[in-house]
């Protein structure tokens, strides 16, 4: 009873017993049977290791211990292999030191024999036994800063006169966080002083004074903070206040006195590492009345300036030039107040322009997809593609209005104007329409062909508007008429092509002075035979879509001068053409055009000073080409010559039957020159009209 009471009262030492004793092999010391094995394992408790002392070895001896084997582990890993036989003072000199493991580590055994022993062996014997682990000794990583002591078991930290252990029981520090609140002057110091100052420390000084007060910090006497080679901050010293934290501060210069915290409350840090011999530093505060700085808020300018301002003190805040307040003002007044505030407080911030407006011309694009739109920021234009043209500046600035301004001076936006009358690359072919020849793809880009209701031409003359002849659209509604564009092949004009690009008339605006004809009745007058389109939606241009410059009011389509005319219409074999033809004509004499065709009602055709014929040796425009373009210079010329861009100087519009032997080489056309201004004027109107 007495020994059970003794062991519960000292029960480590009791677990310590259990941890002790022998360890020996089967059938030790009358010799181990072949083909036998065994395992052992102990692990210590914390603060100590596991030590094992071979005291007898006598085994079988072969190469590698690859017969009988004794293997010993520590932590899982092999420390030793052992066979033969080995004296005890062999063992203790060479094995037994190695045989330990780490702290509250295991020690392990693994014994195996053979079948072929010729001899009895004995076997193996060893003491195991706990030992202390010595932390202060044997492990530089114990972690106290100072003293270390070690018992059995475990160890502990303590530290010189005057420090302290702080919370991890490790690190000796020394008590330096005071409040000093309601102090209006006094001195703080790293600890201690004079002297170099704690190694760990960890320092917070609080101060506080009434709300109209201002802490001022005076640095004074030798200033010694750890700095690193780099110029970085060992131990650091900083200062935190409402409006931010100064610092942090080492090296050998202070910061410039009197430090102004520009607040009545302020917190002094201080952190120094476990090494160095620097001296610290002093600080004297003191407290004056608060002042209200020069600056109410950024982007901005005072009257009357000064370099502070007293309680009281009212003075007119001016948003500098680019900057504006959230009210739209330029200027407010504000007052100092006892605490050193501003009241009232409006912030003037830059002005901002925003992503300039670009949705009235869909091919204007900015460089730059998300721009900063910020007083003074730029901001740079373009167009899409080749295919246009930038008119007008392509920088733009915000300026302090709130608008784009261009470098010169311009603030409506530049705009992109189609590139028109040229093509991807030059052709020369010489060719017709009645006996033409077919055109290359894109070879006449602005060619456009409508199949239904009547089969007609037309030409682009923008990315929106194409131009034809009044007679193939009169009477018809726009939803029914759709344009196809990029093609050669009229087979594929329809909407389901990849390679045809469809335009669908969203409006139709034909001359007002065209003379609508009369059902039942065959027309005498094409007097005004022209009609402008507006697409539904923005041709996309390409190589095979294109526009055609506008003729110029310059008269310079004289009489005998070449043209192309282009069409999808009537051959002299074929009621239509599959494929587009052209055909170069040349314009008559007015006394020429004047000798029009007779038709079935016996009445002769009108001709006007709006038209003009053109024609050829079995050259001519024919049915189903009304509304194609006539253009000028000749195809395949426009580059060749440096005569400038193809220009649409006529719109087929009437004439005899093909086959008529008299008038088949004649063609009358609409003079387009005569309808420029209507033409500029129709679309100006409609575009205006779309915008709003």
């Amino acid at each position: 009873m007495l020994g059970v009471s003794l062991c519960l009262f000292l029960l480590p030492l009791c677990a310590m017993s259990m941890l002790s004793g022998w360890v020996e092999s089967p059938g030790y010391p009358r010799g181990y049977p072949p083909d036998t094995s065994m395992n052992w394992s102990r692990c210590a408790p914390p603060g100590h290791t596991l030590a094992l002392k071979l005291t007898h070895l006598d085994m079988e001896d072969s190469d590698g211990c690859e017969n009988d084997a004794l293997e010993i582990f520590a932590d899982g890993k092999q420390i030793a292999i052992q066979c033969g036989e080995m004296s005890f003072e062999d063992l203790d000199s060479t094995v037994n030191p190695s045989l330990l493991s780490s702290m509250e580590g295991c020690l392990s055994l693994s014994f195996r024999s053979d079948y072929s022993n010729t001899k009895r062996h004995t076997g193996f014997r060893g003491f195991y036994t706990l030992q202390d682990f010595d932390e202060c000794e044997d492990d530089p990583d114990n972690g106290c800063t100072q003293f270390c002591h070690n018992y059995i078991g475990g160890y502990l930290c303590s530290c010189r006169l005057g420090y302290h252990l702080d919370t991890d029981r490790h690190t000796c520090t020394v008590s330096c966080t005071e409040d000093l609140s309601g102090s209006l002057r006094g001195v703080i110091s790293s600890p201690p002083r004079p002297g170099p100052y704690a190694e760990h420390a960890h320092c917070s000084y609080t101060l506080s004074v009434e709300d109209n007060l201002e802490l001022l910090l005076h640095f004074t006497g030798e200033f010694d903070v750890e700095q690193g080679p780099d110029g970085q901050c060992v131990d650091t010293l900083m200062v935190e206040t409402s409006s931010g934290t100064r610092g942090p501060f080492c090296g050998r210069v202070p910061p410039s006195s009197p430090l102004r915290t520009g607040s009545h409350r302020a917190r002094i840090l201080f952190n120094s590492d476990g090494q160095g011999s620097n001296n610290g530093f002093t600080i004297h505060y003191k407290t004056t009345k608060k002042t209200c700085r020069g600056i109410v808020t950024s982007n901005s300018t005072l009257a009357p300036q000064q370099p502070e301002y007293h309680q009281g003190d009212t003075v007119t805040v001016t948003c500098d030039l680019g900057s504006v307040l959230n009210t739209g003002d330029k200027e407010y007044e504000s007052t100092c107040k006892r605490t050193g505030e501003w009241s009232p407080v409006h912030h003037c911030e830059p002005v901002n322009c925003g992503e300039p407006e670009t949705s009235s011309d869909e091919a204007l694009q900015l460089v730059d997809k998300d721009p900063s739109t910020l007083f003074r920021d730029e901001v740079q234009f373009k167009c899409e593609s080749k295919y246009y043209t930038l008119e007008g500046d392509e920088k733009y600035i915000c300026d302090a209005s709130g608008a784009w301004t261009s470098v010169n001076g311009q603030q409506m936006l530049p705009k992109c104007i189609e590139v028109c009358g040229k093509t991807e690359k030059d052709f020369f072919s010489i060719a017709r329409i009645s006996g033409g020849a077919k055109a290359e793809k894109g070879e006449i880009p602005w060619q456009l062909l409508t199949k239904q209701p009547k089969r007609g031409g037309a030409s682009l003359i923008s990315d929106r508007w194409a131009i034809t002849a009044a007679h193939v659209v009169d009477g018809y509604e726009e939803s029914a008429i759709t344009f196809f564009g990029g093609l050669i092949d009229g087979t594929k004009a329809k909407e389901t092509d990849p390679d045809t690009v469809v335009m669908v008339a969203e409006k139709i605006i034909i001359h007002p002075d065209y003379m609508k004809g009369i059902a039942g009745e065959e027309r005498t007058n094409y007097d005004n035979d022209i009609a402008l389109i507006r697409m539904s939606s923005r041709v996309k241009l390409g190589p095979n879509v294109l526009p055609i410059c506008l003729a110029e009011a310059d008269g310079g389509f004289k009489e005998g001068q070449q043209g192309t005319v282009s069409g999808f219409g009537a051959t002299e074999n074929t009621f239509k053409s599959r494929y587009l033809l052209h055909t170069a004509v040349g314009r008559y004499p007015q006394s020429m055009c004047e000798d029009t065709p007779v038709l079935s009602i016996n009445k002769p055709m009108v001709f006007t000073e709006n038209m003009f014929c053109a024609g050829g040796d079995g050259k001519d425009s024919c049915k189903g080409d009304s509304g194609g373009p006539f253009f000028l210079p000749k195809l395949g010329s426009g580059n060749k010559d440096n005569r400038g861009p193809y220009r649409l100087r006529g719109i087929v519009s009437w004439g005899a039957l093909c086959e008529k032997e008299k008038y088949s080489k004649k063609g009358y056309y609409t003079k387009v020159e005569n309808y420029l201004d209507w033409i500029k004027k129709t679309i100006e109107r409609e575009e205006q009209e779309y915008k709003q």
